[in-house]
């Protein structure tokens, strides 16, 4: 099944109440979110126990059994599995801060198996993926007489087969974690018409519930408030996008390269620059502010020279004539103030 719930809507919603009834009254009570800084302590340490205490599939990866489906298998350590390497020892880890809080940030961590030997994926891309979404909750059983803390996992999201995803419109978590990973080198197409993609990534991301979806999980999800989430993926193909075709690449417009495409309004008008046509608010559009070139290359030719101000977007190979198109776009400075015309809402 395939229901794309994590995607996260451009606007949403900052201060998002959960409403329940008072036994006492046939009004309603408002109950706010938990502080984040708070929330993410417990958080935190929820994942890292978990990572403690299971493990994947990590010998099927080393030794490839026949059919193998490179998807990643989680499970406890335990019993016959007792001595298997814990995932707190194979994951990597990275800061990421929350977008909607300032001065909240989680260590979130991720589990790298293969990074993919094809184009690297960025922030703003449309990636083609399969993925596999889990919840994870802590609860306390009661086990002879005494209490032991358990990590129930539920799975509310998955794909049958590979889909595409903007990657400016996912939870924080995925977004932050696909971006170490690179895509497939290329595909055939089997006789039943699906694809067998070759030397793609395969990984999994641990996030805590403020790199999800905190308290406004999506309806009919089956996620709980503040339920942290597990993803586990295989990253295919790579698009690079023109969110707010304006010319210049949304990975572009990330102008304090922080990676948080959101924070990056040269207006000020609500309106990032990777989706505001017109980044300087000055009633002239980007796209006629700047000026795209395109080079064509055929095999040995050596690559153009650049202007100072012209920066290369993408090139695109085409694998039957080996010809390699470079898409540059020229940043114009019309009073030479260093400004390019773009942002600076004195020149239209």
């Amino acid at each position: 099944m395939s229901r794309n719930v994590f995607l996260l809507p451009l606007v949403a919603i900052l201060f998002a109440l959960v409403f329940s009834c008072d036994p006492d009254d046939d009004g309603v009570i408002i109950v706010p979110p938990r502080e984040r800084d708070e929330e993410a302590v417990p958080a935190t340490l929820m994942i890292e126990n978990y990572l403690e205490t299971h493990f994947y599939n990590y010998e099927q990866f080393t030794n490839p059994p026949i059919n193998f489906d490179y998807k990643i298998v989680f499970d406890t350590i335990a019993g016959d599995n007792a001595n298997k390497t814990p995932l707190i020892d194979q994951v990597l880890s990275k800061n990421v801060e929350d977008i909607f809080q300032d001065g909240v940030i989680y260590k979130l961590y991720y589990l790298k198996v293969k990074q993919g030997e094809g184009e690297r994926i960025n922030f703003s891309d449309k990636t083609t993926l399969n993925y596999v979404g889990t919840s994870l909750r802590e609860r306390e059983i009661l086990v002879n007489e005494d209490y032991e803390t358990v990590y129930p996992t539920e799975v509310f999201d998955s794909s049958v087969s590979p889909i595409s995803f903007d990657l400016t419109r996912v939870v924080k978590g995925f977004q932050a974690a696909l971006i170490e990973f690179n895509g497939a080198t290329g595909f055939t197409e089997n006789s039943d018409g699906t694809l067998t993609f070759e030397d793609f990534g395969v990984g999994a991301v641990f996030m805590q519930s403020g790199l999800g979806y905190y308290n406004t999980p999506p309806v009919g999800s089956g996620i709980e408030f503040y339920d942290q989430l597990i993803f586990s993926f295989q990253t295919f193909a790579v698009e690079k996008t023109d969110q707010d075709l304006d010319t210049i690449l949304s990975e572009f417009e990330d102008l304090n390269g922080n990676g948080n495409e959101l924070d990056d309004d040269t207006d000020n008008d609500g309106f990032p620059n990777f989706n505001d046509p017109d980044d300087d608010g000055d009633g002239k559009l980007t796209r006629f502010e700047v000026e795209a070139n395109q080079y064509l290359l055929n095999p040995g030719d050596p690559d153009p020279e650049l202007a100072d101000n012209e920066v290369e977007m993408q090139r695109k190979t085409n694998t039957e004539t080996g010809v390699v198109t470079i898409y540059t776009v020229v940043f114009l400075d019309a009073d030479n103030d260093g400004i390019p015309d773009y942002l600076d809402e004195n020149t239209y």
